[in-house]
């Protein structure tokens, strides 16, 4: 009778978090899927048209080109935003002096909305003024024309989103770091491991938990990109920045095409399924 007590006020506690969850997260998914088997404006009654919303989304000029810049901007954004909160957490984890305040100013620029961020790295990007081309000039090195150039733009944005992001996963990369057994690593010195090999006979093995979880959270929230390319480039130059979640905002608030932009966005639900599928899959054969 104590654990039934004990389990329903566990449950009880979980019914506020559960109710949110399903009004914010399962509905919309929900009420996407439908919408994107509808023509719709979300005011006159919704006539049922099949996969018609889906060919329309195929055959869209810029559906190819989303979709380029999309894979584009994950694979930079993985090699930057994963790969360097790792390196910084690895040097913060063999500091002696200042760790916390160094922690402190690297998860700093989480704290801030993104977009006061944005709009930051708007005017550090600003081809006059901005902070990037006077530093640029101080080495008396040619200006770049950041967001207005079709090989700069994609890459800022990138550089951006890192920015803005990389304090979380330092963070949690860190504490992973810090539940690594210290006589695993001497263990490793006694036997001769120099720096290298202790990061990838020690460090690797012991976080690789962690790493693919990490991977996962980054692929899924690189492919959604929308924030950096609608307050800095508008998907310009030449459709250079046009995401797919700028290309449904697009769809659903440019040209008021709703059911389109819910067909779009189950395409991107569905790819990120089959990344997720993976990750549990290799996350299983890890622990067994």
């Amino acid at each position: 009778m104590g654990v039934l007590r004990r389990n329903l006020t566990a449950y009880g506690f979980l019914c506020a978090a559960l109710c949110c969850f399903a009004v914010f997260a399962w509905y919309p998914m929900v009420r996407e899927f439908i919408l994107s088997f509808q023509r719709t404006n979300l005011i006159d009654p919704p006539t049922w048209v099949g996969l018609d919303n889906f060919k329309a989304v195929v055959q869209d000029p810029a559906f190819g080109t989303a979709w380029l810049n999309t894979v584009e901007f994950t694979v930079l954004a993985l090699i930057c935003g994963y790969v360097v909160p790792f390196v910084v957490a690895l040097v913060l984890n063999e500091l002696r002096h200042a760790r916390a305040y160094l922690r402190f100013v690297v998860y700093l620029p989480v704290m801030l909305p993104p977009i006061v961020a944005v709009l930051l790295f708007r005017w550090f990007y600003d081809p006059g003024p901005g902070l990037f081309n006077q530093i640029l000039d101080l080495f008396h090195l040619p200006g770049l024309a950041w967001l207005d150039s079709g090989s700069t733009a994609l890459i800022s944005l990138v550089i951006v989103s890192t920015w803005m992001n990389m304090g979380s996963a330092t963070l949690i990369y860190l504490a992973a770091l810090q539940n690594i057994p210290p006589e695993l690593y001497e263990a490793a010195e006694l036997d001769g491991a120099g720096v290298l090999k202790r990061i990838r006979h020690v460090t690797i093995p012991q976080t690789r938990l962690i790493l693919l979880l990490m991977l996962m959270l980054q692929i899924v929230a690189t492919m959604q990109v929308f924030i950096e390319p609608f307050m800095l480039t508008l998907g310009g130059p030449e459709n250079s920045t046009v995401t797919v979640a700028y290309l449904m905002f697009q769809f659903a608030f440019t040209y008021q095409n709703y059911g389109v932009a819910g067909a779009l966005g189950m395409m991107l639900m569905v790819v990120l399924l089959v990344f997720a599928a993976f990750q549990l899959r290799f996350t299983r054969e890890d622990k067994a």
